[in-house]
């Protein structure tokens, strides 16, 4: 049995649905398949993610929605009428984005939980009945029904560990499961989004929860690339690389693949492909527990950005019993995670995700800083960026950081924080916004230009 889930261009059309089912098609052990929201159909188009937001927040302000509403369902009669259905299914998913606009907005988070996740609810409905009209035996699965159960707010939506069990009896149907991607529900029947790309993440699970023989995850390009191909022009590609490999690439701006998508199918040994959609005999990038070893140290290089340091130096700080444990818990009082803690012997710095900050949190911060723990100076910084380099071969290579920070120093640019894990796996940099790019472009110079042999 195999999992597949498409992501959001490749359900973004009519034309789009049509490859899906030829894929499904052409591979009768793919037995579920996952489907996200209909994404960009071109260059400038909007994803229906992002509409359904737009409306979301004009309900919650009180306004006039129709215009907001009917730009979402124009999208899936546009798509219903390009694979031929009839007006059933079309009514079927109007009356469901009419019913979730008129529950209870008391909680906006759950409100806004529940526009979003019509987006892949209701293409899997879609597509289940275009399944079923081109011969393709299939039913549309609710997570609700299924038993995808996830944890309450307000900590981040994670399936818990007696949702994979329920989701276990899914290998035993006989028609091709057909299941939206991207929420579950909490114990008492709470609608959850996981973050955006969630649809991944629900993919993995469903694979791990059956114990696939493979994870599929289509998307539009044909494998995975040593760097962004938007960046560098014909970037190596990768034909086999770790689960470890790919978490650390996703978490820093690799989009083919959620960076918390690959834990369920590691913890259950289910090997991922990351294949394409419109290129479906091309094959891919394999993600494995382990690989053959490589002449290249370096399997990819990434960067993200939309960071923000926190910046707090005290005076005998390595002295002071509990003053890492009290500045977190301050952070954690507002609800924020952290990505990483480089420090010095008086000062320490707190690396985090811009988008949850406002100004009013980071005056509380800094203010509860100063007074609570004394500290002599508190600031935050934005518009950061971490330049991260990958390979399982780093650990046995000597001399890698000394060519990553010599190559970065050929740019001009500052080295603002370096942080290497204990598991050698990847080399982190803190670095400008601004300087990003032609890092990233000097970087892949050193580590994936051809060596001329003179």
């Amino acid at each position: 049995m195999k999992v597949c889930k498409f992501g959001g261009t490749s359900v973004a059309s009519a034309q789009q649905i049509k490859k899906v089912a030829a894929i499904v098609r052409a591979d009768p052990s793919r037995r579920i398949v996952v489907v996200s929201a209909p994404g960009k159909r071109f260059e400038d188009d909007v994803k229906v993610t992002d509409l359904l937001i737009n409306l979301s927040h004009a309900a919650l302000r009180g306004e006039n929605v129709e215009e907001q509403f009917n730009k979402v369902i124009d999208r899936y009669d546009n798509i219903a009428n390009g694979l031929g259905l009839g007006c059933e299914i079309q009514d079927i998913i109007k009356l469901d984005l009419y019913n979730r606009l008129a529950s209870d907005k008391e909680n906006p988070r759950i409100f806004l939980d529940q526009l979003q996740a019509s987006g892949e609810d209701n293409l899997a409905k879609l597509v289940a009945a275009y399944f079923n009209t081109v011969g393709l035996h299939a039913e549309y699965v609710s997570p609700k029904e299924a038993g995808l159960l996830v944890n309450d707010l307000p900590q981040r939506a994670q399936a818990l560990p007696e949702a994979y069990n329920r989701l276990s009896t899914l290998k035993d149907k006989d028609t091709i499961t057909v299941f939206p991607g991207f929420f579950g529900y909490t114990e008492e029947g709470v609608l959850r989004t996981f973050e955006r790309g969630g649809s991944d993440i629900t993919g993995s699970i469903l694979a791990a929860a059956v114990k696939a023989e493979l994870y599929e995850n289509f998307t539009d390009v044909d494998c995975v690339f040593v760097a962004n191909p938007r960046i560098i022009d014909s970037p190596v590609e990768i034909d086999k690389m770790t689960y470890r490999e790919m978490r650390e690439l996703s978490y820093a701006g690799f989009s083919v693949l959620h960076d918390e998508a690959l834990m369920p199918a590691f913890k259950e040994s289910v090997p991922v492909c990351i294949k394409n959609t419109n290129n479906p005999l091309a094959p891919g990038t394999m993600i494995v527990a382990e690989r053959e070893s490589s002449f290249r140290p370096v399997t990819g290089i990434s960067a993200d950005s939309g960071f923000s340091t926190l910046f707090v130096s005290k005076y005998l700080m390595n002295r002071e019993i509990g003053f890492g444990r009290k500045l977190l818990q301050i952070l954690e009082d507002e609800e924020i995670s952290y990505e990483h803690t480089p420090s010095g012997i008086d000062n320490l710095s707190v690396i985090l995700r811009s988008h949850q900050l406002t100004p009013d949190k980071e005056a509380r911060i800094v203010d509860r800083v100063k007074t609570e723990l004394q500290a002599d100076e508190v600031n935050f910084r934005s518009n950061f960026s971490m330049v991260v380099i990958v390979g399982e071969g780093m650990r046995n290579s000597t001399g890698l950081a000394a060519r990553a920070t010599t190559a970065i120093s050929r740019t001009g640019a500052n080295i603002e924080m370096i942080n290497q894990g204990s598991s050698e796996v990847s080399l982190v940099f803190g670095v400008l916004k601004q300087d990003e790019t032609k890092i990233l472009k000097e970087l892949y110079k050193e580590f994936f230009s051809p060596v001329l042999v003179v």
